[in-house]
């Protein structure tokens, strides 16, 4: 079982979601944290991240070392991966 590294931000989107939801992406964190490779591996400007399907919202994620997964975003699928990406550049 792996460990899960949850940035602030993106505990304060998950904390201000509708419990339905809430609940759904609870589930989808732990579904991670027991399988990585869950998630689709994502190309281009995002290889090296995977992102894991929950209804219309995505998980976006990295393994990192020491047995840690960190979770990037959360959010609708429509923007996800461009937040990601600027996300990703802004680091």
């Amino acid at each position: 079982m792996l460990a899960l590294r949850v940035p602030p931000a993106v505990v304060s989107l998950i904390r201000h979601l509708h419990p339905r939801l809430k609940g759904k992406i609870r589930r989808g964190l732990y579904a991670i944290v027991e399988d990585a490779a869950d998630g689709k591996a994502l190309r281009e400007e995002l290889a090296g991240l995977r992102s894991y399907r929950i209804g219309k919202f995505r998980i976006v994620y990295r393994e990192a070392s020491g047995g840690v997964v960190e979770i990037v975003a959360i959010g609708p699928r429509r923007s996800i991966y461009e937040e990601t990406l600027r996300l990703i550049k802004r680091k």
